[in-house]
């Protein structure tokens, strides 16, 4: 996720603020950074680079051209890989407007077309480029600098945490929002703006948060805030803020990993903004495939065994989901050039898988990708890749990057399930209706639902055994929620099938052993009540995560998370586990655990 900081005040000091203020947003995680300030000759200066804040301040001196306005970046890549042109800010053709921003132009590709037509010159490949282009169009036609920023806005589709700064304009930021975080910040003779309070709260703790498809014009101790969509002024008092820089990083939270839980509905958007075209290519090589193997570690095993059913029930492909550090062993002899290898890395650098995939590369398989970071040995082994955008993710056990994998594992099967002719138009218009709606189902599960886990984790924190079950597609749900726990709480668990639990699960349950079943409103509905009943019958305290109004579950459980209606089975994995990452996070912070370090892990195994 890319942090932004703009500064403009009455002295010469812009380039330290921002600066400053960057090296208080390097916990989000970036690839490149850099800045643009208008200089005393009224000239827009930019300097930019790969590598660290530090790294790129003593190749460039970031600190100048004195200036009073600058722009400040740091950039973790989505569209291009991590290269100086890559990097932000991005200008237009005539190098007077200077562009940063955080998010994912959904459309960019369409209005890039449109403008190379006009004439206009690409130096990147960002999806962020076209807005100081769409921006100088608008300048060129003699618009002020704010209306050439709203009407570019007006034809963006996607989401955007923006600032622009021109020279025809110098005394004025405009900046804007529509789903990534912007704030402003007010002090008597400067403002600021930026991705996260911890940037500007040294300078000031006066802050008005910008809301969604509203865009503000900054200058000197002054801000004018108007809607995009029709210009209409916005009245709202800035608030001041008690936190420690500290508290400001999380934004309040107590951990990063619950920051994360909860910007998952974020995430998920982000990652359904996908460009078609990579789909497509993913989908055919998928398609030609003799045999298709879903290949990753730790938690992204699990989404790719939930993909599989997702290829299997929608596409009726089978797929092989395997653990990366047992692939060669048991399917390196039947490997060749009709295999395909769908590997699956948050961080794209994963020892295990990247063995794993080069050994299936020297037997001539298609290698294609999906991961969360640009740029990474995963991205450049693949045939084709797709890049998840779901920001960094700082706790170590994965929350966000999870849903992120699982949705777009998601929309492959859906294309899949397309072009093999496999699903009716109206099947498919229904599923992906039911796909949109997942980011708003997330939103709705933590706004009602996570006082309601608390609960239970209080309950049961003290316990030293959880057991979790779940049927088909929750399964994996199963598997995660008890990885999430074993991670962060250190609390011995098992995950089974539900209909293995006779196979051994249930020799280890006593009277109170907490028990957590996995059950949406799906075919499999009956047969796990069978496995409830079973279970209660030995003393187990069930638990389980079920549809709302299910009043048959609900009268076999001590303890209920229900969840909303109406959520198509095959994608239930993903607001399922909603809860269970609570639960795992709540009960480590009831046992006096830090969940964002948990003890031996890292973030990514790099190592064998």
């Amino acid at each position: 996720m890319c942090g932004i900081i703009g500064y403009i005040g009455k002295e010469c000091s812009a380039n330290k603020i921002v600066l400053e203020g960057l090296k208080r947003l390097e916990y989000r995680g970036y690839d490149s950074v850099g800045v643009a300030a208008v200089d005393v000759q009224k000239r827009l200066v930019i300097k930019k680079d790969v590598g660290k804040i530090e790294e790129v301040h003593e190749k460039l001196n970031l600190l100048e051209p004195s200036s009073k306005i600058t722009l400040g970046h740091c950039r973790w890549a989505t569209h291009g890989a991590p290269t100086r042109e890559n990097a932000h800010p991005h200008i237009d053709c005539k190098g007077n407007v200077a562009v940063v921003h955080n998010g994912v132009i959904e459309n960019f590709l369409e209005l890039k077309e449109e403008l190379l037509e006009k004439g206009h010159r690409f130096a990147s490949r960002t999806d962020t480029e076209v807005v100081a282009h769409l921006v100088e169009e608008g300048l060129d036609s003699g618009e002020s600098l704010y209306n050439a920023t709203v009407n570019a806005l007006r034809r963006l589709k996607g989401s955007y945490a923006l600032a622009i700064i021109s020279t025809m304009e110098p005394d004025k930021i405009v900046c804007a929002r529509n789903e990534s975080p912007l704030v402003i910040g007010l002090s008597e003779n400067s403002a600021f703006c930026a991705s996260d309070i911890p940037a500007i709260l040294p300078y000031t703790n006066k802050v008005i948060v910008l809301n969604n498809g509203e865009v503000a014009v900054l200058e000197a101790g002054k801000v004018e805030i108007k809607r995009v969509s029709d210009n209409m002024p916005v009245s709202r008092e800035a608030k001041v803020i008690e936190w420690t820089i500290e508290q400001a990083e999380k934004q309040g939270y107590a951990h990063f990993m619950l920051k994360e839980i909860h910007e998952q509905p974020t995430s998920l958007r982000n990652a359904l903004r996908l460009q078609e075209q990579y789909l497509d290519l993913i989908t055919t090589f998928l398609d030609r495939g003799d045999k298709i193997f879903l290949l990753a570690a730790g938690t992204s095993h699990y989404a790719c065994i939930a993909a599989s059913y997702m290829f299997s029930k929608l596409a009726r492909l089978a797929t092989y989901p395997v653990i990366s550090s047992e692939f060669i062993e048991n399917y390196g002899d039947s490997l060749g050039i009709d295999t395909v290898v769908l590997a699956v890395s948050q961080s794209g650098e994963t020892y295990d898988t990247l063995k794993a995939v080069d050994y299936a590369r020297m037997k001539a398989a298609t290698i294609l990708g999906i991961t969360n970071v640009v740029g990474s040995t995963l991205t450049r082994i693949s045939r084709a890749y797709i890049v998840q955008q779901s920001g960094p993710e700082i706790g170590v056990a994965a929350t966000k990057s999870y849903t992120a994998q699982l949705i777009v594992l998601a929309q492959l099967a859906l294309k899949l399930a397309k072009i093999r002719g496999k699903l009716s138009q109206d099947e498919i218009d229904e599923l992906k209706t039911n796909l949109y709606n997942i980011p708003d189902i997330v939103e709705n599960i933590l706004e009602k639902r996570e006082e309601k886990v608390k609960e239970i984790a209080k309950k049961y924190a003290k316990e030293n055994l959880f057991i979790f079950l779940g049927r088909g597609i929750s399964t994996a749900t199963a598997l995660e929620g008890r990885l999430k726990l074993l991670e962060i709480s250190y609390t011995p668990s098992l995950a089974y099938p539900a209909g293995e639990s006779k196979h051994g699960p249930i020799s280890v349950i006593e009277e109170g052993t907490p028990t957590i079943f996995i059950c949406p409103n799906d075919e499999t509905r009956k047969e796990i009540i069978g496995n409830i009943m079973e279970m209660k019958a030995r003393g187990a305290k069930i638990i389980s995560v079920c549809e709302e109004d299910d009043q048959k579950i609900k009268n076999l459980s001590d303890d209920i998370i229900e969840m909303p209606k109406q959520i198509h089975p095959i994608l239930t994995p993903i607001p399922y586990i909603i809860p269970l990452q609570l639960l795992a996070y709540y009960i480590a912070v009831e046992r006096g655990l830090d969940p964002d370090k948990p003890r031996n892990l890292a973030k990514s195994v790099t190592v064998p």
